[in-house]
């Protein structure tokens, strides 16, 4: 008897050894696959993040008290509104009742986001509300159950097949104050060993919940949730669009590694084109984000994917009163500094309830639509070249609250350059525009031709030891900066990058 039970035990380990193996492998594999839809993801560098749900009906306001005034360490966006205020969920589903989008119009969203020069878009299709954006089969907290039972993910779906845009979705795995009971917390917490409900790191400071719903918990278990909505309804959404092209999830603070995995290959088994967000959890996913409003260093990304995405103000969902917009200035730096490292950008809007986007932002988009039309060969398709940058050492953008708290002060000069390159081409990306322009970083290249885009009128220029030396035309359309076309007689991808 006892032989029998040592090798039942020798044979389960072997089982659950070849199991664990298999599924490294099998995440392995997957990966590898998918370089052919990262590359074309790289390629697009600028997008559009969309923010929306019923949580816009507030605008960052709750029962008259603004949600920056209201006591609690969970963020002061209107898309977390909810969380922030406590508001219990019999109370927040009264806003389902309330949406009804009668001004949106998918083709005006559609044309804007491809006038404003970006390539691909992704929209909240269920934020951490749980509500979801489209009528869904496994819950009626969804648009079903709206005034206008708009299905608004199809509208947008088929205005990007209309216009060539790449369509990608976002979605709430982890966290869903409706339905995923205190969001898989205690279950966590309690696996790790740490103390509940006070739970602290190993350093013995208190770990954040932010996230968990802890004032107003659903009664079904988090399993409960995972198996009758979210993977359901990551299902539906594959099922859905045909032609997605990115998966978004976000927030899996307290999954297992198991729970981020299933995630994951979900989406490889009923589309293995489409590629995943990081944040999927436990270091699965295809591409990194290393952060909300954050610029990371070179270093920091470790030569994978990355995407940055940012706002306009300081939400993601409408906030009525919040108007620290980035201005076109600020945000062409940011599209720059990030594609010379080798990054995308996805820019988010927070439409309003009714469907419409703010005006800011549509003045805004049409001022980098402008810089972009004349600029976008320095931008897409583009690579790191041997440097980043040249110049005054620019100040870090360190995420949300940093911008919020610190504004944008940095000032450039006509010595700051930042590059990006493709084939034989170093695009060379200035802010500031003189009437001459000397790049060190050239001193030793050889150059066979340099251009300016959008001039059609060759350039003085000569090299020096110095370096690259260019007489710059008269500014005449005012134009943010400009951007040079060095052709090179050696192919910049045969260099190392620094």
């Amino acid at each position: 008897m006892m032989m029998k039970w040592v090798k039942k035990s020798v044979f389960l380990c072997i089982v659950l050894a070849l199991t664990t193996n298999l599924h490294a492998q099998t995440y392995e594999q997957m990966v590898s696959t998918k370089k052919e839809a990262l590359d074309h993801f790289n390629d697009d560098k600028f997008g559009m993040f969309i923010h929306w749900g019923i949580y816009s009906i507030l605008g960052g306001v709750y029962k008259g008290e603004k949600i920056d005034d209201m006591k609690s360490p969970d963020p002061k966006d209107g898309a977390w509104i909810q969380a922030t205020g406590e508001i219990p969920r019999a109370e927040y589903d009264q806003l389902v009742k309330q949406f009804n989008p009668i001004l949106f119009d998918a083709d005006e969203y559609v044309q804007l986001i491809k006038n404003a020069g970006m390539k691909y878009l992704v929209i909240t299709a269920k934020h951490h509300d749980g509500f979801a954006l489209w009528d869904s089969k496994v819950s009626t907290f969804d648009m079903g159950s709206t005034p206008s039972k708009r299905d608004l993910l199809q509208e947008l779906y088929d205005a990007c097949q209309k216009y060539g845009v790449d369509f990608g979705l976002y979605y709430s795995h982890n966290i869903d104050w409706h339905d995923a009971h205190d969001c898989n917390i205690k279950q966590y917490l309690d696996f790790k060993g740490e103390v509940w409900p006070e739970p602290a790191d190993f350093t013995g400071q208190k770990r954040r919940t932010m996230g968990a719903n802890l004032w107003d918990p659903s009664p079904n278990t988090f399993d409960d949730y995972l198996y009758k909505k979210a993977y359901p309804q990551v299902e539906e959404l594959l099922t859905k669009f045909p032609n997605l092209k990115i998966i978004w999830y976000d927030f899996a603070h307290f999954l297992t590694a198991g729970q981020s995995f299933k995630f994951y290959q979900m989406v490889y088994k009923l589309n293995p084109n489409v590629i995943v967000t990081d944040r999927v959890g436990n270091n699965f996913g295809d591409f990194r984000i290393p952060g909300d409003n954050k610029i990371p260093s070179i270093e920091e990304m470790g030569g994978k994917p990355w995407e940055t995405v940012g706002t306009f103000n300081n939400s993601w969902g409408y906030k009525s009163y919040d108007n620290d917009w980035k201005s076109p200035y600020e945000l062409i730096y940011w599209i720059t500094a990030i594609s010379s490292r080798g990054g995308n950008y996805m820019l988010n809007i927070g439409p309003k309830g009714d469907g419409t986007i703010p005006e800011q932002n549509v003045k805004i988009l049409h001022a980098i639509g402008e810089w972009m039309s004349v600029n976008g060969a320095a931008i897409y398709g583009t690579k790191r070249w041997k440097v980043s940058r040249e110049g005054t050492a620019a100040k870090k953008m360190l995420g949300t609250g940093h911008r919020e708290t610190h504004g944008f002060t940095q000032k450039f000069t006509t010595s700051d350059f930042w590059f990006t390159a493709k084939g034989n081409k170093v695009y060379v990306i200035a802010l500031e525009r003189g009437k001459e322009a000397l790049i060190k970083s050239f001193a030793e290249e050889n150059i066979q031709q340099v251009k300016l885009l959008g001039h059609h009128k060759k350039l003085r220029w000569k090299q020096t030891e110095e370096g690259l030396s260019i007489v710059l035309p008269k500014n005449k359309n005012k134009q943010i900066g400009y951007a040079l076309e060095v052709t090179l007689t050696q192919d910049t991808e045969q260099k190392e990058l620094k």
